[in-house]
């Protein structure tokens, strides 16, 4: 699991790329524990030392699975002054940001208020995470854009925390989990996708999640391996609940991004539902058109993981089937299955293609000039 680490000096590093990227998914992390207190109230200080959180997923210390390195991140992402991979700007700008010619960076954090049962306590540190991002990063490098994260199994409050944030340039997404408690069309999740459709914000749907369910459909697996391919399959629950339940007709603006979870599925679970779709229409007289269609009008799709077939001809099928303008790139970001910028994209790109997956494709969605 763990990656081999070579010493390059820091000029090398920055031979790398020259072109400047959107890196869509990266993960900031906190350098300690307490790091949120300024953002939460006196209560919640002492209820988390009292009581510690509730998950729905009935693993106190941390997922279900061991990673080699804390968090699945790299070994050599620990910063020189301390604290876990992810959690120095200065270190994150140096080892990452700068030699990789980042314009734009997206931060998606995770282990935050999302799967906490305590939905007031999830709704707390959800919105001091967002304080947090302002504070921390996005204030001091105006390369890096917050995704709001929100008490997802509570739309009532989720919709509220977006609204609040609606506006903010530190912003330019909201983030979701693919683990829910249901799937991600259930209308319980509505409320979220009308205020991310007002405020203008696509949704990111990045793999992971403490719904309390398995990562798959057949119970909990054994090895860490079937977790990182369980996350496709996770995904296609959630993207095929999305369009049956009729989320993308009554939110006929909305944008999602399908985050670490793959997309060379993406044409198989298409053709599959439009098939079904022709013989038991009847069920979801709300959908209007083939569930191809919405999927290809509303997704977007970010690399890291991206498929990596023997045939480069077969991947490209693919990419032309989603559309290279719904192709995002990402390196994930301190993890340790972290994408090469320079090396992800085989030879026969074209010019235009290649500029608007590394960086175009990006700034439209998000509406960065």
């Amino acid at each position: 699991m763990n990656i081999q680490i070579r010493e390059r000096p820091d000029a090398a590093a920055s031979a790398g790329i020259k072109t400047a990227i959107a890196d869509c998914d990266i993960h900031p992390a906190r350098a300690t524990k307490d790091e949120l207190h300024p953002y939460l109230a006196k209560r919640w200080h002492t209820h988390l030392e009292t009581f510690g959180v509730h998950p729905y997923q009935g693993m106190m210390e941390g997922p279900p699975y061991p990673k080699a390195q804390p968090n699945a991140s790299r070994r050599d992402a620990y910063p020189p002054e301390g604290g876990p991979q992810g959690s120095s700007l200065s270190f994150m700008q140096k080892q990452h940001l700068d030699p990789n010619n980042v314009a734009l960076g997206v931060l998606n954090p995770l282990n935050t208020g999302q799967g906490i049962r305590n939905q007031d306590l999830a709704a707390a540190i959800c919105s001091a995470i967002n304080d947090w991002q302002i504070e921390k990063w996005t204030s001091k490098d105006s390369r890096l854009k917050g995704s709001v994260v929100v008490a997802n199994e509570d739309g009532v409050s989720a919709a509220a925390e977006i609204r609040r944030r609606a506006g903010d340039t530190n912003f330019v997404q909201v983030l979701l989990l693919s683990r829910n408690v249901e799937p991600l069309g259930q209308r319980r999740y509505w409320p979220i996708y009308e205020a991310a459709q007002e405020a203008g914000l696509p949704i990111g749907v990045h793999a992971f999640g403490f719904g309390g369910n398995p990562i798959t459909a057949s119970g909990w697996p054994s090895y860490y391996i079937e977790e990182m391919v369980g996350h496709s399959q996770c995904q296609q629950t959630a993207l095929a609940s999305l369009v049956l339940e009729g989320v993308f007709e009554r939110f006929p603006k909305l944008k999602m991004v399908m985050v670490e979870a793959g997309f060379g599925w993406a044409p198989s679970l298409a053709w599959r539902l439009d098939k079904v779709f022709a013989r038991l229409h009847a069920e979801v007289p709300h959908l209007k058109r083939k569930p191809s269609e919405y999927i290809r009008d509303h997704i977007w799709w970010t690399t890291q993981p991206m498929e990596d077939p023997e045939s480069r001809d077969h991947l490209f099928q693919t990419i032309e089937w989603i559309g290279w303008d719904k192709l995002l790139f990402a390196t994930d970001y301190p993890h340790w299955d972290y994408d090469e910028p320079s090396r992800v994209l085989p030879a026969g790109v074209s010019d235009a293609n290649r500029q608007a997956f590394y960086l175009d494709n990006a700034k439209q969605l998000y509406g960065i000039a």
